[in-house]
């Protein structure tokens, strides 16, 4: 066996791959979030930190979040899965209430607090994951069909993405729907039912795109962002978002040497770090962050495929898919392979509400790794060596 592939068959590395990942991510955002997002900061706060100092509170409040949520005991999570989808429709909803909802780039997805803004579509995307890993995993234990497996969660799912939606934030509604055809898939439902569901799917995003000009402009400046009709229009964020990353070249023009931030890039901090990381640091720069992301992805699916719990198989399958399917709608975004539909880059984008949901999935991932007595066991050899070097 091969020294990668010995590394990777112990259990206990998924856990440390996970943890430097996750932060080693986090790190690079808080930078980078400074970086894009100073001279925005200047201009409407007067202070070129002051974003990146909210950022900064954001992490600093979700590592201990992790570590608490990560010591819950499974009988804690599934009491609170049972609430899940009522915790989801119930935040949502309250966007709908005249008044309450907060429009942000032509989302209705915000609800002002005094000190903060919340995204609660962000937070209803763990506690839906929860929810439909708790249904599926009581069906399976039960020996259910795959047919009610597929009935069983898919209209939950539906009414948060309708909710989402009356919201405008097409995006969030993509990477809601692509959650729902990853746990369909893990759970085993035929591949014939999630082809329906995805060509369903398919006719509703069409409706949603000719039914909105806008909309539609995205998805056309996909084919050229620097066309004549385009650029001045949707295509200059997805134009100026490919000259930054061309001009990085393969080493970058060097960290804050942006010039796509200065005004040409409204959302360099949030959907276009992307661009603003390929302008600094380079091909290498993106190709560093991609890996980082691949690695905590691949570490979250390991860490499910060993749960024994079939709740915590699903939930890290879930999370696994959210993470990967809002990274590579981000990305795509920024290079206009795909069109923007206004997500974040996981762990790097500006956004409290994004790096909190994120981190209690951590935090649930890493109770599940904790769980495994293989793990476990080597962690705690782990921090006795240390006492013994240190005593």
């Amino acid at each position: 066996m091969s020294a990668p592939a010995k590394f990777f068959a112990k259990p206990v590395n998924n856990f440390y791959i996970l943890a430097v990942s996750s932060l080693a991510l986090s790190v690079i955002g808080l930078v980078m979030v400074f970086s894009a997002s100073s001279i925005h900061s200047l201009d409407t706060r007067g202070n070129a930190v002051a974003i990146v100092l909210r950022q900064g509170f954001f992490f600093a409040l979700s590592i201990p979040l992790a570590i608490y949520l990560s010591q819950r005991s499974l009988t804690q999570w599934r009491w609170l899965a049972r609430f899940g989808l009522l915790i989801s429709v119930a935040i949502l909803a309250i966007l709908q209430i005249p008044g309450v909802g907060k429009t942000v780039n032509g989302n209705t997805n915000w609800i002002a607090l005094p000190f903060v803004d919340v995204q609660p579509s962000e937070i209803s995307k763990f506690f839906l994951i929860l929810w439909a890993s708790y249904l599926l995993a009581n069906q399976e234990k039960n020996g259910k069909t795959r047919i009610n497996v597929f009935a069983l969660i898919t209209p939950g799912f539906m009414v948060v993405i309708f909710l989402i939606l009356l919201g405008r934030d097409l995006g969030t509604a993509c990477v809601v729907a692509a959650i729902l055809g990853g746990l369909l898939f893990v759970s085993g439902v035929e591949l014939r039912l999630l082809g329906t569901l995805v060509a369903a799917g398919a006719v509703v995003l069409a409706a949603l795109i000719a039914t909105a000009g806008y909309r539609a402009a995205r998805f056309l400046v996909v084919l050229d962002p620097f066309a004549a009709e385009q650029y001045k229009n949707a295509g200059w964020q997805p134009a100026h978002s490919l000259l930054g990353l061309a001009s990085g070249g393969i080493f970058g023009v060097g960290l804050g040497g942006s010039r796509q931030k200065w005004g040409n890039l409204a959302e360099a901090h949030t959907d276009f770090i992307f661009a603003v990381i390929g302008e600094e640091l380079g091909l290498l720069g993106t190709l560093a962050v991609l890996a980082l992301l691949a690695a905590l992805i691949f570490s979250i699916f390991k860490i499910a495929l060993r749960c024994k719990d079939p709740m915590s198989r699903y939930v890290g399958s879930g999370i696994g898919c959210w993470i990967a399917v809002q990274t590579v709608l981000n990305i795509g975004s920024a290079t206009s392979v795909l069109p923007v539909v206004g997500v974040t880059l996981p762990f790097v984008s500006y956004g409290g509400s994004a790096l909190i949901s994120l981190y209690i999935g951590l935090g649930y991932i890493f109770g599940s790794a904790l769980r495994d007595p293989e793990v476990f066991n080597e962690l705690q050899k782990a921090i006795e060596r240390r006492r013994l070097r240190t005593s």
